[in-house]
Order: structure tokens, then sequence, then C-alpha cells
């Protein structure tokens, strides 16, 4: 633990650690461009926006509240507005979890369970339903999100909605292209994470193969999306969890406990405490 910053491996450690920065800048630039067409947000306040939203959602299930954060840097009558479009980022991120995870869950049955290597209480055939329930919901998914405009309309029919359409219609301008642009985006943030997994597992040691270590972390994030979690309790759930899968080929139960722990801090409770020193107000480094 201690040669982690200090050994051969530390830069490892430290390139993750500047690898949150980039996620969460990845995250602004899609934020900012979801919501130019309500308001121009320069970059440096959609990256604040990104972090407050961190802060608020800290104790919501699956961080839920990151969009009603962001909306305070936005003006009065566009705020919710904002929200109905930030929900737009979000599921093209989730979008992004549940198919590589669908992918990585079926190479993990493929080369892994049931050929040795089990999980503890889950038979194989469960594995197996849950494989053929994230292929139906993918296969209902996939379509709303690309026919957006057209969901926005209908959903406009119901009264309710009608007599607020102003807090959604700015959807229906989604076109394809710009929905095929956030999945980019989405996808990049994607490959951080998977890359700050596999920096941390060298760190502490978890010699695992490249291929199987990106399909567990891949399997890891689909569960963790599913499953409703709260930041502030996740790092119990997502250690036991990580213990399950990466046990499955590596015994260093203790590094893979502090690779969870180190995800769990460079991307959660860091970007969270800087979100809450703007929520606050203080300026450092405008006092000095």
């Amino acid at each position: 633990m201690k040669a982690s910053f200090t050994g051969a491996q530390s830069w490892k450690l430290w390139t993750a650690l500047l690898l949150m920065p980039v996620n969460w800048g990845i995250e602004a630039r899609k934020w900012q461009f979801l919501v130019k067409s309500i308001q121009p947000v320069a970059f440096s306040k959609a990256y604040k926006a990104i972090f407050v939203g961190q802060a608020i959602a800290f104790n919501a299930p699956n961080r839920i509240g990151e969009s009603a954060g962001r909306a305070v840097y936005l003006e009065e009558g566009n705020r919710l507005r904002g929200v109905a479009l930030s929900v737009i980022g979000s599921m093209s991120q989730i979008m992004i979890t549940l198919v590589m995870g669908f992918v990585a869950l079926v190479y993990l049955r493929l080369h892994l369970i049931g050929k040795g290597y089990l999980l503890e209480g889950i038979p194989a055939a469960w594995v197996d339903g849950f494989i053929v329930a994230m292929a139906l919901i993918l296969a209902l998914f996939i379509p709303v999100y690309f026919r957006l405009s057209w969901l926005v309309k209908r959903l406009e029919k119901i009264p309710f909605i009608a007599r607020h359409r102003f807090f959604v219609q700015k959807l229906e301008d989604l076109d394809v292209k710009q929905l095929v642009q956030l999945l980019g985006l989405s996808a990049a943030r994607y490959l951080v994470f998977v890359v700050q997994y596999m920096l941390l597992l060298a760190v502490f040691e978890v010699h695992i193969a490249w291929t199987d270590a990106a399909a567990l972390v891949g399997v890891l994030f689909l569960v963790l999306a599913v499953v409703p979690t709260i930041a502030l309790a996740e790092l119990g759930f997502r250690g036991k969890l990580s213990i399950e899968l990466f046990g499955l080929l590596s015994p260093n139960a203790l590094g893979i406990i502090a690779t969870a722990t180190g995800i769990w801090i460079i991307n959660l409770i860091v970007p969270a405490i800087i979100g809450t020193l703007f929520i606050l107000g203080i300026r450092f480094f405008r006092n000095k």
C-alpha cells in the first residue's frame, strides 16, 4: 500500500488521479453540448456545474440528483428545461454502460463462468437468464433513445405533459447525429473509467490479463448501474462485488478492495468535495 505512492508502479496511481479531471471534463462538454440550445454556457461554468451536481447527488440513489445540481448554473427560466436535457445525457451514459456490460457479461460466460470459475451462490443458469434479460432491455432501450423526438411528441398528448410542454420541447430538436455525438462522449468517459480501474489493479498487484480485467470491469459497472445504491454507502457493495468478480481470477483480496476504494475516492468523493466547495461559495484562490 505504501509502495503504491512511491514505488515503480506509482506513476499509474498518479495517472489514474489525473484522469479524474479528464473524466469530468468530458461530462462537462456533454452537458455544455446539451444545454447550448437553451443557454450557451462557458466550459469553465459547465465544469463547475458538473461538480456541484456530484455534491448534490452524493446521497441520492444512483446519483439521480446530478441534473438538478447542474441546473443551478442556468438562468431561472431555463433550469427545468436544463434538467430535462441532462436526463438525455444520463441516458446516453447508461446505454453505453449497458451495451458494454452486456458484451462483457457474454464474454465472461463464454470464457470463464461455467468452465471452472463460478460466482459464489450464482449458478451459471442465472447468468444466462440475466444475459437474456439484458438483451431484451437493450432491444427496447436503444430504439427509444434514437427515436426520442417521436417519443416526446407522443407523450405530449398526455394532458399533464401537454400543460408543461415548454420544459420538454427542446428534446424534440435532438436529431440522430446529436444523439450519436452524445454516445461518443459517453463512450470516451466509459473508456476513462476502465483505464482508471486497470491502472489501479496494476498498482495494487491484482494480476489479471487485460482482456479479462476489462470484461470484469464492464460487468461491475453494469451491476452498479442496475442496482440502486447511494454513493456514501456504495463502497461496501462495490468492494463485495469486486471481490466476487475479480476474485475469480486473483486471490489478492486486499488489492481488489484497495482498487475499488481508490476508484470510489477518485471518481466520487473528490468531485463531491470540490462541488461542495463551489456550493459554499469558497474562493480560495481569489482570497489569496
